[in-house]
């Protein structure tokens, strides 16, 4: 099993830079920092957008939603859960309060192992 370090803390620059940079890159693990930073940075230009014009919000959802789905599952990976849990942003208002609880679980040094094998099975080999 390896052993993961958890992503380092970040400014509120570094985190925006960081997200944008991977815009679409759903491996690896974003800090908590990272994550908040960038949710205050998506909310307050989406209402800053909204107070301009209803149309410059729409296009700003549009253009962060690849982002901040990936830098979501980046976190629940750095704090040792499965991109599953983001299924409770299904749930109006419980799915929030849900995640946003998850989110702010502490990283875990080694990810959780996950097989594709059920208990009681004996995994296949490899035939030489």
């Amino acid at each position: 099993m390896t052993t993961m370090t958890p992503a380092p803390a970040l400014n509120f620059g570094e985190a925006i830079q960081s997200v944008f940079r991977k815009y679409a890159e759903f491996t690896g693990r974003a800090s908590r920092s990272e994550f908040w930073w960038f949710t205050l940075f998506s909310t307050l230009v989406s209402f800053g957008t909204s107070s301009i014009f209803a149309g410059l919000s729409g296009a700003w959802f549009f253009a962060v939603i690849v982002p901040s789905l990936a830098v979501g599952v980046r976190r629940l990976r750095d704090a040792g859960l499965s991109w599953a849990w983001l299924f409770f942003l299904l749930l109006p208002i419980v799915g929030l309060i849900v995640l946003a609880v998850l989110f702010a679980q502490p990283p875990q040094a080694t990810p959780r192992v996950v097989t594709d094998v059920p208990p009681g099975r004996v995994p296949p080999t490899a035939s030489a």
